[in-house]
């Protein structure tokens, strides 16, 4: 078990049995516990959160639609209708991207995975070609995915805990009406067939709102979770564990002593105003900070420590700039010593501006 810190709790005897592990604060980006969170492992249906994620840029852009029928073609279903978890889709019908994604998300539906990915990209090489973009864009750097679904593919696809916790965070800070609309429901029915969500504390555990399982015999039982207590939220990786009793032992105490063992003192709510940063060849000088969720330190239940803080981004940022967008982090520091970050969106749009905007920009700058 990895030794706590100086000052820190102990992590629960239970944690021991995950061998891949990591248990992170949203709210003040702190790492709770970790456990070989940098090594790639296979991530198996926990792999459909990225196929989800994808899914979600595109509807946020206009590029696919909830209500956008997608084809189940008869090469997808020969192929799909009897392997693993599946929606139990019927040949030659369609489907909307709601319904999938709802499959996916909380029946682990292999089929839907595939039919999506063929249907929003045209083929499932060039859909796990977004996935792959999208997992470079949020440095996911030790993940890569070969396959809409984490059906077994010679190693090919992989992830690390530390990858899987970047997603889970863009996902609910991004999307977050896509998160609590697609993500942790009980379970679903289609085609008169009723399936229960495999995750195995959603309704257990108060808080708990998802993420996804996964399970195959080479990659063991493995779970991304994430829940919300007080306006703090924890995400949560186990992975490679041989029980699926043991999963659940393993991720309801860790979640339990995350949020009993440590507190959350709030320093901004989200969508406060929390600095600026200056822009360069925009309307603007600057653009305001924003959080995109609760901030606050995390300390040992019962510790009081002093909290510095910074404004942290690679500037001046260039327009255009999104309102939204992570475009810069707040560095926190307490007085144990740990240093962690939450990122800063955008407050604004800033479009780029004119040759009289820049020198606005100019003198700004100068008297500031």
């Amino acid at each position: 078990m990895p030794a706590p810190g100086p000052g820190e709790p102990a992590p629960p005897p239970a944690a021991e049995g995950a061998p891949v592990a990591m248990l992170v604060d949203m709210t003040s980006g702190r790492v709770l516990y970790a456990r070989d969170a940098e090594r790639p492992f296979l991530p198996a249906s926990v792999t459909k959160t990225m196929t989800a994620f994808v899914a979600f840029e595109l509807m946020a852009q206009g590029k696919l639609r909830a209500d956008q029928m997608i084809p189940v073609r008869d090469e997808t279903w020969a192929e799909w209708h009897t392997k693993g978890s599946r929606m139990f889709l019927e040949r030659g019908s369609s489907v909307s991207v709601e319904n999938l994604l709802l499959g996916i998300m909380n029946v682990s539906a292999n089929d839907a995975a595939v039919v999506l990915a063929e249907g929003a990209a045209g083929s499932v090489p060039a859909w796990t070609a977004m996935m792959n973009d999208a997992a470079r864009r949020l440095g996911m750097t030790n993940s890569h995915f070969g396959t809409p679904n984490g059906w077994m593919d010679n190693g090919v696809t992989h992830v690390s805990a530390h990858d899987l916790v970047r997603l889970a965070e863009a996902m609910i800070d991004r999307y977050p009406e896509y998160y609590h609309h697609y993500v942790g429901r009980p379970g679903m029915r289609w085609n008169d067939i009723t399936q229960d969500n495999h995750d195995p504390i959603l309704g257990k555990v108060r808080g708990v709102d998802g993420i996804k399982t996964g399970f195959t015999g080479e990659a063991r039982y493995n779970y991304l979770s994430s829940a919300e207590r007080d306006g703090r939220r924890l995400v949560m990786v186990v992975a490679g564990i041989d029980k699926p009793g043991d999963r659940r032992k393993v991720a309801e105490s860790l979640l339990e002593w995350g949020f009993t063992a440590w507190t959350g003192h709030k320093l901004y709510d989200a969508g406060a105003l929390v600095g600026d940063a200056q822009v360069q060849g925009g309307k603007a000088a600057h653009v305001g900070l924003v959080a995109p969720r609760n901030v606050m330190a995390t300390l040992p239940t019962g510790a009081k420590s002093a909290v510095m803080m910074r404004v942290v981004y690679q500037g001046p940022l260039v327009a255009p700039i999104k309102q939204g967008a992570p475009v810069a982090e707040l560095e926190l520091r307490t007085g144990d010593g740990q240093m962690s970050r939450v990122p800063l969106l955008a407050a604004a749009d800033v479009p780029v501006g004119g040759a009289l905007d820049r020198l606005r920009a100019g003198f700004s700058r100068l008297w500031r």
